[in-house]
């Protein structure tokens, strides 16, 4: 399980292991997919939020959907509701891994919102990516252009990193270049390789999180 707020650097991880032989999903791709023209979520989120969040090409403007939800707690709710299982639909994906996999491969699981979901009972490890707030706003104009309106709307919506540490089992502050972000992902990819492989990676903190606060926010 791979996750971290926006502009963390979760994502370039992710390509960094996929490089490495890695199979990659993103759970925002999984919910995005179950609001496609046709799919009943479709006509539940256009009937709450209006036509006008539907694009010329007849699907969902997710950047002006996300102004409407993104640091409004109750709006958000609302498009959760609308969606779906969306906790279900990540599961059939782990599940069909697990089931397809080979010994020897490793997959990825991404998600923002990975700890808080619950999605971490159905991983071996969960890793967190996290980076101090002028570092993501940094990150955010030069990459998406968001104005700093909507990058405020971003970070606010956003649970702190320190929170999300106590149910990770590994915490990578990217606060560094590329370089030094591939560098350590590399090493800790194979360290995590090496013990799984030799039966000796421990069970995932995660498990005993989830137990003791989990809420099933999914």
């Amino acid at each position: 399980g791979i996750t971290g707020s926006i502009a963390t650097g979760k994502s370039s991880a992710c390509e960094i292991m996929a490089g490495l032989g890695a199979i990659h999903s993103d759970a925002d791709r999984v919910v995005h997919r179950m609001y496609d023209p046709g799919k009943p979520a479709f006509d539940r989120i256009v009937g709450i939020f209006g036509q006008e969040i539907v694009g010329d090409d007849g699907y969902i403007d997710r950047r002006l959907l996300g102004s409407k939800v993104f640091g409004k707690p109750e709006e958000m709710r609302k498009l959760t509701t609308a969606i779906g299982d969306i906790a279900e639909a990540v599961r059939e994906v782990i599940d069909d891994w697990r089931q397809t996999l080979g010994q020897g491969d490793v997959a990825l699981m991404e998600a923002v919102n990975l700890i808080e979901a619950g999605y971490g009972r159905w991983c071996d490890q969960v890793w967190l990516f996290a980076s101090d707030d002028d570092t993501v706003r940094k990150r955010l104009e030069a990459r998406n252009r968001y104005t700093p309106e909507e990058i405020d709307q971003r970070i606010a919506s956003q649970r702190s990193w320190e929170d999300r540490a106590l149910a990770s089992d590994l915490v990578i502050f990217n606060q560094v270049s590329y370089e030094e972000l591939e560098s350590q992902v590399r090493t800790e990819f194979a360290r995590a390789r090496e013990l799984w492989n030799n039966g000796q990676l421990p069970a995932s903190k995660y498990h005993a999180w989830w137990e003791k606060n989990g809420r099933g926010e999914g």
